[in-house]
């Protein structure tokens, strides 16, 4: 099992929710208006005057087996947005208890 980290502009959100659903993830954690700056391309999502854009995130426990499909949907939906920052990060899950 691992666990799948995706932070998203708050415009994704609709789409983030259809493409886990549409690979079997019935269940995750989602927190709303994050601020952060990419360490890549892209601007500041602060929720300022300056930088009025805000961020989510959502961490979905997925099998094994479905963690590369979802991850490659992640960064096509990225490379044909790259200045809204999606990002996805998976770490190894020891225990599920």
């Amino acid at each position: 099992m691992k666990a799948v980290f995706i932070i998203y502009n708050q415009a994704y959100y609709q789409e983030l929710t259809n493409l886990l659903k549409d690979h079997s993830c019935k269940g995750f954690t989602k927190w709303n208006n994050i601020s952060g700056e990419g360490s890549r391309d892209g601007e500041p999502h602060e929720g300022s005057h300056a930088w009025p854009v805000m961020n989510d995130a959502v961490l979905a426990m997925v099998d094994d087996d479905k963690v590369d499909d979802i991850v490659a949907d992640v960064k096509a939906k990225d490379e044909a947005t790259p200045a809204l920052g999606l990002r996805a990060f998976v770490w190894n899950i020891e225990k599920n208890c």
